[in-house]
């Protein structure tokens, strides 16, 4: 009887918590859905339609397997970005032994889901790693639903650029330097090499390496999908065909031999403004920033955008999105990840308001925070 009564409790408890409204974000800390239980969705981005946002993430497990694709891609959806509704798996991993390029124990990481109006297709894309391949594979991948909550059906995955050559790649570069195989790593004369097409011309038939990613859709319709490329040394953006399921085959570099990856991307005032980290694995390290007039470049580098304690590790994240807040013009949510590889489950969320000085994009740490600080943005963002 004291047991059944103890669960009870507990019931009524985790009952109780769950449909507690929460009113503020709160950095770091967990973060119940609907049902009481911490949001399993890491890496993630967030689509925006008729009126409700939609969140998608790596739904993670415990232990050391969870960095693997075991159950799918979740998503939640939420009127109000602070209180998210459990909507279940979006996209499921196929089962172990059936040749699926998304079976079972492969790496699906960063998904990111956009709507293609011509088609009326809810399009997600992802990074793809081939189960027992470590990360050679470097995949993108694309699966498509007719609701924004899925099911998805996967489609297939790409590297991006096969037989084409990036936008405004000079004739001279497209034949190796006799000794460019020999090149010491870091040296002026290797980064000078990777500008140059190093790696553009090793992978010029297979297709470039598609890694860390994010996409954006412009204000014309037109979509992009942006990736760690070249042994996650360049950034990669190519742009998607009309129906955001394929690439046209034109794409640029961005920072060459910069080393960047975990891209988040948006754009204010007619400037595209880029959002990444170094390459530390699973360490967080100090992020970057960039800003271009045109999504094709150039990109100025810019500094960390991070201010405060802790800005050199990004308050001990990695970027992941950068969303746009509906109803508020140039207002952003900067999105990123604590990552415990250990038990993957365990990970938090950081989401900041994103500002601006001139071109310069501005995080500073809030333990909480509301929607509000966007209507005054000379005021710290703190919430009651």
């Amino acid at each position: 009887m004291k047991k059944t009564l103890l669960g009870l409790l507990l019931t009524l408890a985790s009952a109780t918590q769950a449909q507690q409204k929460l009113t503020a974000f709160e950095p770091g800390k967990v973060w119940p859905d609907d049902k009481g239980t911490h949001l399993n969705a890491h890496g993630a981005g967030v689509l925006y339609d008729k009126g409700r946002y939609y969140l998608f993430g790596e739904h993670k497990i415990a232990g050391p397997r969870g960095n693997s694709a075991q159950v799918g891609v979740h998503c939640y959806s939420s009127t109000d970005l602070y209180n998210w509704k459990d909507e279940g798996i979006a996209l499921t991993v196929a089962p172990e032994g059936s040749g699926s390029e998304i079976e079972k124990g492969s790496v699906i990481e960063r998904p990111k889901v956009v709507f293609n109006k011509k088609t009326g297709k809810y399009v997600m894309w992802f990074h793809l790693e081939l189960k027992g391949k470590g990360y050679s594979a470097a995949r993108t991948a694309v699966a498509v639903s007719d609701k924004a909550t899925g099911p998805y059906a996967y489609m297939r995955s790409y590297r991006p650029g096969a037989g084409q050559w990036p936008l405004g790649f000079k004739e001279e570069w497209k034949q190796p330097a006799p000794n460019e195989a020999n090149l010491k790593w870091w040296t002026p004369e290797w980064r000078k090499a990777v500008t140059e097409g190093l790696f553009v011309r090793r992978d010029l038939q297979p297709g470039q390496m598609a890694r860390d990613m994010t996409v954006f859709v412009d204000d014309d319709g037109k979509a992009y999908n942006i990736h760690s490329s070249e042994e996650n040394l360049t950034l990669h953006v190519a742009e998607l065909t009309d129906d955001y399921q394929g690439f046209t085959g034109r794409w640029n570099t961005i920072a060459p031999a910069g080393h960047n990856e975990a891209p988040a991307l948006c754009k204010r005032n007619g400037k595209y403004y880029l959002i990444t980290s170094g390459c530390t694995g699973w360490a967080p390290n100090a992020a970057r920033s960039f800003v271009s007039s045109s999504i094709w470049g150039p990109w100025q580098q810019l500094g960390n955008p991070a201010t405060g304690p802790d800005a050199d590790s990004t308050y001990h994240s990695q970027s992941t999105y950068i969303l746009p807040v509906a109803g508020k013009k140039n207002a952003f949510i900067f999105m990123a990840d604590r990552w415990t590889p250990k038990n993957p489950i365990e990970g938090g969320y950081i989401w900041l308001p994103l500002s601006f000085e001139g071109d310069q994009p501005r995080l500073q740490w809030a333990d909480r925070w509301n929607l509000g600080v966007f209507d005054q943005p000379k005021k710290a963002a703190v919430a009651q």
